[in-house]
């Protein structure tokens, strides 16, 4: 196990009726508050009226950035500075989803930058102070409800970067707040939290016992409840569980004293900054053929995931067959529950693959469980077809 210092200030609110608690934060941060939200789903569903009703009753001055994208633009983000500036706020208040909650946590270092939001992307600058930023999540997924990170799309320049932000103050989790997600968005909520998982499981790190069942717990819940979400998308203890598990993949738990990889994630930001693909369908194709191009370099590691996670019986065969048979009950698992399978699913072909291979290793070689060059994912890339 490797040296670590672990630090999370996030106030987690978890469960029924937790939007109650909202008008406490108020009055700790302050009335003159930016609310960030996505397409319009809060206002569908009803949440949008009751965070405002709360607002309104403590007398609050609510500025409003709506729309953010489903792969957030840099250009949303600049709006929000704007208006972080122009009206004074004292905080932000995130209501969606992880693109919705990465926009605001971009919002609230820049309005405090003196320089472009984007140096903080671009790693020409490192985020060191705040607007403070709560949450009400409505999507289980990215984890950035409790956790530093966020991703940006500069699409002028057709970019997509993640960055070291700003870890929310407080995020209020009520799983009846996902009641009304769209399937497909339930799933690559599915994909998004399993791959984060993913990224720190497949590590070379020795003597890391408590940090492997750890994420070998959260990928069975997830496992154990996706179905049933997607079968009754009101049962609320399948979406408890994959709400919490999708906080707890990517808090800082598990990658505790691991060496963590992250090559995926980085190869799926380029398809997404050149196609604007959803990011946990993205995922989903791109995870599998990851596994299958790079297992061998930890083929004891690939056993145990498929003996864990997917109870892959070992008897009479040999180490690689059953690292081969866990990763094809990935793919079959992600197929299974409706996540797409190939790039052509989204109607990608084979044109820009040197460009997204360029893009992903644009700061250089990507991943640690294999160090990626841009003709590896290019070749990850062409697996993916």
């Amino acid at each position: 196990m490797n040296n670590f210092v672990y630090h999370n200030p996030t106030e987690l609110l978890f469960g029924k009726g937790q939007l109650s608690r909202l008008g406490d934060k108020v009055e700790k941060l302050g009335k003159r508050i930016l609310l960030v939200y996505g397409g319009g789903s809060i206002k569908r569903n009803g949440l949008y009226d009751k965070v405002m009703a709360i607002l309104n009753e403590q007398g609050c001055h609510v500025a409003e950035l709506p729309g953010v994208e489903p792969n957030p633009r840099l250009t949303t983000v600049y709006k929000g500075i704007e208006l972080c500036r122009r009206e004074k706020i004292d905080w932000v208040l995130a209501v969606g989803g992880g693109s919705v909650i990465d926009a605001a946590k971009a919002v609230a270092v820049g309005a405090v930058y003196e320089g472009d939001v984007w140096d903080f992307y671009t790693r020409k600058a490192v985020a060191k102070d705040a607007l403070p930023l709560g949450t009400v999540l409505t999507l289980a997924a990215t984890g950035s409800e409790m956790n530093r990170g966020s991703v940006v799309t500069n699409w002028e320049t057709k970019e997509k970067y993640g960055a070291g932000t700003t870890f929310p103050t407080f995020s209020i989790l009520d799983p009846e707040h996902t009641f009304s997600v769209p399937k497909d968005q339930t799933v690559y909520g599915i994909c998004d939290m399993m791959s984060h998982v993913f990224e720190q499981y497949f590590s070379h790190t020795e003597n890391i016992p408590l940090q492997t069942r750890f994420a070998e717990s959260i990928l069975l819940t997830v496992i154990e409840n996706a179905e049933k979400a997607l079968a009754n998308p009101e049962d609320y203890d399948a979406r408890a569980n994959l709400m919490y598990c999708g906080t707890m993949a990517l808090n800082g738990t598990l990658p505790m004293g691991v060496e963590t990889d992250w090559a995926t994630h980085a190869i799926e930001h380029a398809v997404s900054a050149v196609y604007d693909i959803p990011h946990g369908g993205g995922l989903a194709i791109i995870f599998p053929q990851w596994m299958r191009y790079v297992y061998r370099e930890n083929v004891p590691r690939f056993k145990r995931f498929a003996i864990q996670v997917w109870g892959v019986e070992p008897a009479g065969k040999t180490d690689d067959a059953v690292a081969l048979e866990g990763i094809e009950k990935t793919a079959e698992f992600f197929k299974r529950i409706g996540a797409p399978a190939r790039l052509a699913d989204y109607g990608i072909g084979d044109e820009h693959i040197e460009l997204m291979a360029q893009k992903a290793t644009s700061f250089g070689p990507i991943g640690k469980f294999r160090k990626l060059q841009a003709e590896d994912v290019a070749e990850i890339l062409r697996m993916c077809l």
